[in-house]
């Protein structure tokens, strides 16, 4: 099954973007630079929402750049995944970033191949403060393979 094929097969929708203040996505070379999307889940880890919660959000953010990406090259067909930078707001004591961007990573891997095109870089980073007061913000890097 290709990669656009499971995205669809798990009930995700791609619609159509209209330009906005930014590049939602922009190409250089054979490369896609995504803008960090946001969550619409609110608040911060560590002091009321929950890791599951923050999961649910980040995988949120990556159903949202596969949106982008799909407007960009018009298809999730020969795409691999590069990089993800997951940032979580959280409190000071939280430490486990990396298991709520681990939502973002778990799509990606559905998707794209744990052990093939998906399999990425990854960095996960607490933040005191994310725009909009969102619970995570994700960005991506993926590949045009030639």
């Amino acid at each position: 099954m290709s990669p656009q094929e499971k995205a669809e097969s798990l009930g995700l929708k791609f619609a159509k973007q209209e330009p906005g203040y930014l590049a939602m996505v922009v190409k250089s070379g054979n490369l896609l630079f995504t803008s960090g999307h946001v969550s619409d889940l609110k608040g911060k880890l560590g002091a009321g929402v929950t890791v599951e919660e923050g999961k649910i959000a980040a995988r949120e953010c990556a159903v949202k750049i596969l949106n982008s990406v799909w407007n960009a090259h018009g298809s999730l067909n020969g795409l691999r995944v590069l990089k993800l930078l997951g940032c979580v707001n959280s409190t000071l004591e939280f430490h486990e970033q990396h298991l709520v961007v681990n939502g973002c990573s778990d799509l990606l891997h559905e998707i794209f191949g744990k052990s093939g095109d998906g399999y990425h870089a990854r960095s996960a980073l607490g933040f005191a403060q994310i725009p909009t007061n969102s619970a995570v913000e994700v960005e991506a890097i993926f590949e045009i393979k030639m």
